[in-house]
């Protein structure tokens, strides 16, 4: 055999490989595999209670079974609940779209096992929404592109993506598993109509869904819904067919409402919580003068003495459920109030910015166990597995607010040039992308507002969830971006025209 026919035959065996295994499917295949090796093999990885499961969990028909459950609250993972076999009693404790697959999950347990969930059932159901989650998000970033950059771009996402500080929660009943699927959907769905792949109403559709579980997945994301259907406004133009535009406009409709909705369906209970937090953890926290502070929202300044408690502690100075704190503590501010305490104490806010940058980068709660008591490993420890990107994160991403304002003016910049020459070029599927990145910037930052503002610092880490997320998302797509060049020149746009307008 020659030289020649020994290089066609190496190149035909590349073409063919990158044509059946495309970046997409490596990127998908290779977060599965780790995923299966983290929460499916001994000793299998999850996140412990750390107090809230109650709340999502006997109102779906679901009980602690472990004789010692209260002992492992934070430290250890419990993979086993019970499944109530009569009458269930309780009511829904709040409204959330997390419902529907433990539902789901508790169905296809009880073709095996009807008196004992598992909650690995629901690890699984995850494992495969977020798959299809990832291989369209490298498809929305690698399509046409060159093998090697599309294997590099997915090389990264696996790093990125398979994370256990991420797939962790998919063994738990944090509803943190749902927001990171869906985010990642939406954003896919988006940037592939932005490059014309697959069917225009399927990724509506995709969209509408995703959005919708995202934004009532838990009462934090209210406003992402309307932060959804403002800044997806340009999808009504894409196309100018009636039908198209009905179903786009419908969507955006209804994840506008599901937002407005999740806020007004916040129960009175969570409402006083994250209130007290918001006074004791927020505003009185950070202020020099805490009465002071208290008498500018016409609160009697002796309140001072709950300055940095918190809502559960078991002995309080007094009740948190007492008709005096309701009556002249809880009924005296709210949102709005509070919004304009820190609009007018620029300094307090600022060090509430700083206070929750320090926390916006942690994609694993601290001090939250991951293994199994049976496991032999110590009260609340964590796996090292597949965890370097969340480990580095963490460690080196600078931790004031300053720098979030840089990221965002730099990711801003880097797409504003091909969004005016898209818009020079009246193409609108080529100005979809920088509207869509200041959406996830957008919702970001509403996760770190919303947590300042309507709990202060309380459980700051794990209300940043979707600041996090939206960071990640963003700037792998940066990187992507970079490697295929199209950062610095309108080579892609130019394809995306070419594309969009023989469509």
């Amino acid at each position: 055999m020659s030289v020649i026919d020994t290089e066609l035959g190496q190149k035909h065996n590349r073409i063919g490989f990158a044509r059946f295994v495309t970046p997409a499917v490596f990127a998908s295949a290779g977060v599965l595999v780790i995923t299966i090796m983290a929460l499916f093999v001994p000793p299998y990885i999850g996140m412990a209670d750390n107090g809230d499961y109650f709340r999502i969990l006997y109102s779906n028909g679901l009980y602690f079974n472990a004789p010692d459950y209260d002992s492992q609250y934070l430290g250890h993972f419990v993979k086993n609940y019970g499944i109530f076999q009569y009458f269930n009693e309780n009511g829904a404790t709040l409204s959330s779209s997390q419902s529907m697959f433990i539902r789901l999950s508790m169905w296809i347990n009880q073709l095996f096992n009807p008196s004992v969930f598992d909650i690995r059932i629901q690890a699984a159901l995850f494992t495969l929404l977020y798959t299809g989650a990832v291989y369209l998000l490298i498809e929305s970033l690698t399509w046409k592109l060159k093998a090697m950059q599309g294997y590099m771009i997915a090389v990264i996402a696996i790093f990125i993506f398979g994370d256990t500080a991420y797939t962790a929660f998919f063994n738990s009943f944090f509803s943190e598993s749902i927001v990171l699927i869906m985010m990642i959907y939406l954003f896919a769905a988006v940037m592939l109509l932005y490059r014309n792949r697959f069917n225009d109403y399927v990724l509506v559709g995709i969209f509408l869904i995703s959005g919708l579980i995202l934004t009532t997945s838990k009462q934090q994301n209210a406003p992402v819904g309307v932060i959804i259907a403002v800044m997806s406004i340009l999808l009504f133009f894409v196309r100018r067919q009636k039908p198209f535009r009905v179903l786009v406009a419908s969507s955006l409709v209804c994840v506008f409402a599901a937002g407005i909705a999740t806020y007004a369906l916040i129960p009175q209970e969570f409402v006083n919580i994250n209130k007290y937090h918001a006074m004791t953890r927020g505003v009185m926290l950070q202020s020099e003068d805490p009465e002071a502070a208290l008498e500018s929202f016409g609160i009697d300044k002796q309140f001072s003495v709950l300055n940095k408690s918190i809502y559960y502690e078991p002995y309080t100075t007094i009740d948190v459920d007492s008709d005096i704190l309701q009556d002249h503590f809880y009924n005296q501010y709210g949102f709005g109030k509070i919004v304009a305490f820190y609009a007018t104490h620029p300094e307090q806010a600022g060090k509430m910015l700083d206070l929750a940058a320090k926390n916006a980068f942690t994609i694993r709660p601290p001090a939250m166990g991951n293994y199994e008591k049976s496991a032999g490993k110590a009260f609340g420890a964590q796996t090292n597995f597949f965890s370097v990107y969340s480990d580095s994160k963490q460690a080196l991403a600078p931790k004031t607010f300053g720098f979030v304002v840089i990221w965002m003016i730099i990711v801003i910049g880097l797409y504003l040039p091909s969004f005016i020459s898209a818009w020079r070029n009246k193409n609108i599927r080529g100005m979809l992308r920088l509207p869509q990145m200041i959406c996830m910037i957008a919702m970001g930052l509403a996760g770190i507002l919303v947590s300042i503002i309507g709990a202060g610092d309380a459980d700051l880490s794990k209300h940043e969830f979707l600041f996090t997320l939206a960071f990640d998302i963003v700037t792998f797509t940066v990187v992507a971006d970079a490697i295929q060049g199209s950062l610095w020149n309108s080579e892609s746009v130019q394809k995306t025209q070419t594309i969009s307008h023989s469509a």
